[in-house]
C-alpha cells in the first residue's frame, strides 16, 4: 500500500456520509467481483473502524459475509462491544479465543514466564505484534476456506502514521477506509447505525488496560486529521508527523527488490 498525500480530501471529495456509504459499498462489491471471490470477511475488534467495516460488508454482501471475534487476552469490554456491533447489524460471527495459542507460542520462543514486559518496551511491542499476526493468520484461514476477501479496517490516519502491525492487521486484501481520516470514519459510523457507545469510546488497540491510540502516537486524532486534510499544524507537530510517516514507509510498500 502507499500512503495518501499529506493534503487531500480523498476519493469521496465533499460527499456526505450517506453518499460515502453508498460509494464504499459499491467499491467493496467491485473489488470482490474483480477477485472472483464469493464474499467478505473481517476481524471485529469492538472498535470504531472494524464496526464501520462490518456494517459495510453486511450491506455489500448480506448473505456472504462473516466477522471474526478474536480475543487474545483482550479486555472483556472489547468482546462485548464486538458482539454489540454484530447484533446491531445482524451480522454472522464466529469467535476464536487465540489466548492459548499465544501462550503456547511464547513457550516455544522461550519467552513465557517471568514478569510482564514494561509497557511500550521492545518486548511488549513484539508480543503485541504476535497477537495481531495470529489474528491475520486466523482471518486468512477462514477467508481461504470460503473464497472470501479479507477486508481491512485501517483508516488513513493510522496508515499515515504506520500505526498498525506489518503482516498483522496490515495484512489484508482491501482497505475501504484507507482514504478516510478518523473523523470521517466516525461520521460514516453514525450513518451506518454503529452503536453510540462504540462511536464514542476512546480508540484503542487493547494492548493493556487504559491504553489508547492517541496515547501511543503522542498526538490526538483531531490534530493528525487536520494535518492530513489541510497540511496545517504547529511546526513541531508537523515535523513529528512527517518523521513518523517517513519512518513507517516500509510498512506501506512491498519489500524492496535488489537490482543486480
Amino acid at each position: 500500500m502507499t500512503a495518501p498525500s499529506p493534503v487531500s480530501t480523498g476519493p469521496a471529495g465533499a460527499a456526505g456520509p450517506a453518499e460515502r456509504v453508498e460509494r464504499l459499498v459499491a467499491w467493496v462489491r467491485d473489488r470482490v467481483a474483480e477477485a472472483g471471490a464469493k464474499g467478505c470477511i473481517c476481524n471485529l475488534s469492538g472498535g470504531l473502524d472494524s464496526a464501520v467495516v462490518a456494517g459495510l460488508i453486511k450491506r455489500a454482501f448480506p448473505g456472504a459475509c462473516l466477522a471474526l471475534i478474536l480475543p487474545c487476552h483482550s479486555q472483556p469490554v472489547d468482546r462485548e462491544d464486538a458482539e454489540l456491533v454484530a447484533r446491531a447489524f445482524d451480522l454472522a460471527t464466529e469467535t476464536r479465543d487465540l489466548g492459548p495459542v499465544y501462550d503456547r507460542f511464547l513457550e516455544i520462543l522461550g519467552a513465557a514466564g517471568g514478569p510482564e514486559p514494561a509497557r511500550g518496551s521492545a518486548e511488549a511491542v513484539a508480543r503485541a505484534n504476535i497477537k495481531a499476526r495470529l489474528r491475520m493468520i486466523t482471518v486468512y484461514y477462514e477467508a481461504n476456506r470460503r473464497g472470501y476477501l479479507v477486508v481491512g479496517t485501517g483508516n488513513r490516519s493510522e496508515l499515515a502514521m504506520g500505526y498498525f502491525t506489518k503482516y498483522g492487521d496490515g495484512g489484508v486484501d482491501v482497505l475501504p477506509l484507507g482514504n478516510l481520516v478518523k473523523a470521517e470514519v466516525r461520521a460514516i459510523a453514525g450513518e451506518l447505525g454503529v452503536p453510540a457507545r462504540v462511536i464514542e469510546k476512546a480508540p484503542t488497540a487493547g494492548l493493556w488496560p487504559g491504553q489508547t491510540d492517541e496515547g501511543e502516537m503522542g498526538l490526538t486524532y483531531a490534530t493528525l486529521d487536520r494535518f492530513l486534510l489541510t497540511g496545517e499544524a504547529e511546526p513541531a507537530v508537523a515535523s513529528k508527523i512527517k518523521k513518523r510517516m517517513a519512518g513507517s514507509e516500509h510498512k506501506r510498500r512491498l519489500p524492496p527488490i535488489a537490482e543486480v
